[in-house]
């Protein structure tokens, strides 16, 4: 008892000394939330949409997990957010602003003045799939155990809390590490609420086929082990009826079919077998969507616009190897890669050439020079950024379209001899006469036609480049584990970009398998401008740190940067139907109903 009085008395303490604004519904990183506490639904749906019928997607690769929060095994789509079919977070995000969160299990967020603390109360009426309620309890056993057997992301997230408590049942209080990392109460408000009397925490981080008891609006149907997972819409959902839910969730079933190749997958969808594909084949989408079902209107393509930014899509140096140790090295390989050949001959011109990590807005540093506030935060670390890069006047290698640049050959030449490498009867060697050999893996046809084309480039100064096709499930364990040369990603980009780029490009991710730092990235000037961005106290400041960040990542050359497609490009069956206004971020897949003619 005596001890119970002592921790009592310990949060009290704790809660007294800190000071409090007004309990929110909403929250925004920067500037205050778009909708005010009335508003009957986001504004990119379509509220009166008609219920009922199954929407069906089709999408390559496989699964052999359920739970989407471990280190092991590939998740099945659509369980946690931001589809958010079974499991749900304390807040929800807009589709329609940067950050701005709403209270969905949580009815409101308390941040201290201090930021010491951020407190949520939870909404009375939240429920899980079989009736029990949804508590502090849960919510702080969710942050223990993902805290411990997560994701690595997760981890990292959650170990700058320093302690939680639950004052009573429906409020929990999380004590932060430090002050300085303004997203963080945003990152926990976005954590998934794990049932505490359903979860198995002795086995959370291996592969699990069992469904898991969620607080969202449909439960796991049917499961086909790697072949397809329906969700039927639970008629008790406890949220139906919040406004952050309105014209959302609208089918009575979800389901995910698999396919094992993508050609396999697009004569599934000519053939109506799913409702909403994904097109990531420029040449298919010109030329390829010309079959009975498009033509006679029982299916549509859709391109859609997206006004976040693009993110880096790339080939990526696997710098923990030594051949990749010296940036001349990498630079002289990005003059080897031909875009405008590429573009015109494999991609019918429709690609853009990808000049930044945040391509395609103002989160981009290119072509524009350093502000006052980037430089004095970069001033510390005077050889992270190169000058042309700190004045924005860098861009990506220009070629003359032929195929054979011989003025970008020549530039390479010049950076991979003063790297060290010479070339000895058409073969580039190293200073100990090894050959320049490097392996990309790639895990579809698409990527294999890109690689085999570099590998050409390669070829004529002698570089040897040998291209690794395999599943998707060898990729995938390989990737994760940082057993590759080079290989082909994407990193997408938010228009609140913060904590995840610890673990894509922070020095502590870098041996941390699991970890998205597939290049190897270990800067202290990356770290900086990370830790920049999310000790900002405006957004003016946040701005440079990421303009910083940005120009840092240009200068280390950890990616031959590749290109991105002007908008989304979507084909959905003519009887599913999305809303005439598209958010911000684009495709918004829990918006869809089916309205048969």
């Amino acid at each position: 008892m005596r001890l119970l009085l002592l921790l009592l008395f310990g949060l009290l303490t704790i809660l007294s000394n800190a000071t409090f604004a007004k309990p929110q519904f909403a929250i925004a990183m920067y500037g205050e939330p778009a909708l005010g506490p009335d508003f009957e639904a986001f504004p990119y749906t379509k509220p009166d949409a008609p219920k009922g019928g199954t929407v069906v997607f089709g999408v390559m690769g496989t699964f052999d997990t359920l739970n989407p929060y471990s280190v092991r095994g590939i998740a099945a789509q659509g369980i946690a957010p931001p589809m958010g079919l079974v499991l749900q977070s304390l807040m929800v995000r807009s589709a329609d602003e940067p950050f701005t969160l709403y209270g969905s299990l949580a009815q409101t967020i308390d941040i201290a003045e201090d930021r010491s603390t951020v407190t949520f109360r939870l909404n009375p009426a939240a429920r899980f799939s079989d009736g029990v309620p949804v508590t502090a309890d849960d919510v702080i056993f969710s942050w223990n155990l993902l805290k411990e057997k997560g994701k690595p992301n997760l981890r990292g997230y959650y170990t700058k809390v320093q302690s939680a408590s639950a004052p009573d049942p429906l409020t929990v209080a999380f004590q932060l590490v430090s002050a300085t990392d303004r997203e963080l109460p945003l990152i926990l408000a976005l954590m998934p609420v794990l049932a505490k009397h359903a979860a198995d925490p002795d086995h959370f981080d291996e592969t699990t086929l069992k469904p898991p008891i969620g607080s969202g609006p449909y439960q796991i149907a049917e499961v086909k082990p790697g072949e397809s997972i329906s969700y039927r819409r639970d008629p008790q959902f406890w949220g139906k009826d919040l406004a952050i839910n309105r014209g959302l969730y609208n089918p009575e079933m979800f389901r995910y079919d698999y396919y094992r190749d993508a050609n396999t997958l697009f004569e599934a969808f000519k053939g109506g077998l799913y409702d909403i594909r994904s097109e990531d084949n420029p040449t298919r989408w010109v030329t390829g969507y010309d079959f009975p079902r498009i033509t006679d209107g029982r299916a549509v393509k859709d391109a859609i616009p997206v006004r976040t930014p693009k993110g880096m899509a790339g080939l990526v140096f696997n710098t923990r190897k030594p051949i990749f140790a010296d940036i001349r090295t990498r630079e002289a390989l990005g003059y080897l890669f031909d875009f405008e050949w590429v573009n015109t001959v494999l991609f019918e011109g429709v690609y853009k050439r990808t000049g930044s990590y945040f391509e395609g807005s103002d989160l981009a540093s290119t072509g524009k020079p350093a502000s006052a506030g980037e430089r004095a935060l970069l001033a510390p670390f005077a050889e992270a950024v190169r000058p042309d890069i700190l004045s924005g006047e860098w861009h990506p290698p220009l070629s003359d379209g032929t195929g054979r640049d011989r003025n970008n050959a020549k530039k390479a030449f010049d950076l991979l001899k003063a790297a060290g490498w010479s070339l000895d009867k058409g073969v580039m060697i190293d200073a100990s006469g090894q050959p320049f050999v490097i392996e990309i893996l790639v895990v579809s046809r698409v990527q294999e036609r890109l690689a085999l084309n570099y590998s050409e480039s390669l070829q004529r100064l002698g570089i040897k480049l040998k291209v690794r096709l395999v599943d998707d499930v060898q990729y995938w364990q390989r990737v994760a584990s940082f057993d590759f040369d080079m290989m082909q990603f994407t990193w997408g980009s938010s228009p609140s970009p913060g904590n995840e780029q610890y673990n894509r490009w922070g020095s502590r991710s870098k041996d941390r398998q699991g970890s998205l730092n597939y290049a190897g990235a270990a800067n202290s000037a990356i770290d900086a401008a990370i830790d920049a961005i999310l000790a900002a106290p405006s957004r003016d400041a946040w701005l440079d740190a990421v303009h910083a960040l940005d120009r840092v990542l240009l200068s280390g050359f950890y990616v031959v940067p590749l290109f991105h497609a002007p908008d989304q490009w979507m084909a959905r069956n003519a009887a599913v139907k999305r809303p005439e206004r598209t958010a911000l971020f684009g495709f918004t897949p829990e918006t869809l109903w089916r309205e048969e003619p």
